[in-house]
């Protein structure tokens, strides 16, 4: 006999929100939990030890909660809160400004293979702190560096944008393009750079391009955060153009999308976000191309989901591959960069070959 329509189990739309938005809630929960559980991890480990209650009860006390046992070792209040916590926090700061810059220029150039150096931010900043080496002769003063980073980080994305200009709007294949020119041109210059400095220079020059946190200071996070957070901030507001964006610029325009105006003021955010990061991490691969890309996998791709996630994914990346460059062989401390590109790399080369197998596109 054969069941009534009304009485079949075929799951109904409303049961497929419920399930993804349930999904959504577990992923946000697991991607939270697990980025506070290395935070503890790595403030705890170090030459000097300090067991995971402790790090939480050193953190109670410096909130003014009495919660907790502080550190027993004399010198792990100090190893925590002037070395290990500037470190981690800016950490989270540079993961999560990466992330969300990935995913912002992948939602508006619907290009999933979008990252925050398409549009020449970190190969801006890259020739800003390699020219201030050289003009130092190796003993660059932190600050000048991190400024010379930052400035010309933005320069060089304008610089994209305003080359791709034609007849007052630019495209999507016309930013990319124009990026891929920018971009060598400035590795041409590094290049150049790197040629005529001294030994001291050359060596700081590449140290900077291969990305480190070490000796961050609270001085630092307090010029990031800002920056970091009000562009995230900002980005938030731009999640439902980005999802109309998604249906086309001909769709988008016709439901009133500026789309001209909405691709300027994400390049600002992705510029002032990345241009942030890299200025005191130096350049750091792959975080803001795969971080997204996995996630929209696994979220979906509306940006008013997406964009959290990548935050707080590029947050759990760098605090994980950071804590790996700083204990994997000792007290070596080793770039942060490697990490992420010796992971990066073979994830993204996976999800195209599952991606080509399933026949997926965008």
């Amino acid at each position: 006999m054969s069941t009534p329509t009304s009485e079949r189990t075929t799951p109904t739309a409303v049961e497929h929100r419920s399930r993804h938005r349930t999904r959504t809630i577990v992923v946000l929960a697991i991607l939270l939990v697990a980025t506070a559980a290395l935070v503890v991890l790595s403030a705890g480990l170090g030459r000097v030890g300090v067991p995971p209650i402790e790090v939480l009860g050193s953190l109670a006390h410096h909130f003014h909660l009495d919660i907790g046992p502080l550190p027993s070792h004399p010198n792990g209040e100090a190893a925590l809160w002037n070395v290990r916590f500037p470190r981690i926090v800016l950490g989270l700061l540079v993961g999560a400004a990466l992330g969300a810059g990935g995913c912002l220029l992948q939602g508006v150039l619907a290009n999933p293979l979008a990252e925050p150096g398409i549009i020449g931010v970190s190969s801006g900043a890259a020739v800003g702190a390699c020219l201030m080496i050289v003009l130092g002769g190796g003993s660059t003063n932190d600050w000048a560096l991190a400024g010379a980073a930052f400035v010309f980080a933005l320069f060089t994305a304008a610089s994209v944008y305003v080359l791709s200009l034609r007849d007052g709007s630019t495209s999507a294949i016309m930013l990319v393009l124009t990026g891929i020119a920018v971009n060598a041109f400035a590795l041409g210059i590094i290049a150049y750079l790197t040629f005529v400095a001294s030994t001291a220079a050359r060596e700081q020059i590449v140290f900077w391009q291969l990305g480190s946190l070490a000796g961050t200071t609270w001085d630092e996070v307090w010029v990031a955060a800002p920056l970091i957070i009000a562009a995230l901030a900002a980005a938030l507001v731009l999640v439902h153009k980005l999802d109309l964006l998604a249906l086309g610029e001909i769709q988008a325009a016709s439901l009133g999308v500026n789309v001209e105006i909405v691709r300027r003021q994400v390049i600002v955010l992705v510029s002032i976000l990345t241009g942030a990061a890299v200025a005191f991490s130096g350049i750091i691969m792959f975080v803001g191309l795969v971080v997204p890309h996995v996630l929209r996998l696994i979220v979906g791709p509306r940006h008013a989901i997406l964009l959290p996630a990548s935050v707080v994914g590029g947050a759990l990346v760098i605090t994980a591959a950071d804590l790996a460059a700083r204990t994997l062989l000792g007290d070596a401390d080793l770039p942060l960069g490697m990490f992420t590109s010796l992971i990066g790399g073979p994830v993204f080369f996976l999800l195209l070959r599952r991606s080509r197998r399933a026949g997926a596109g965008w």
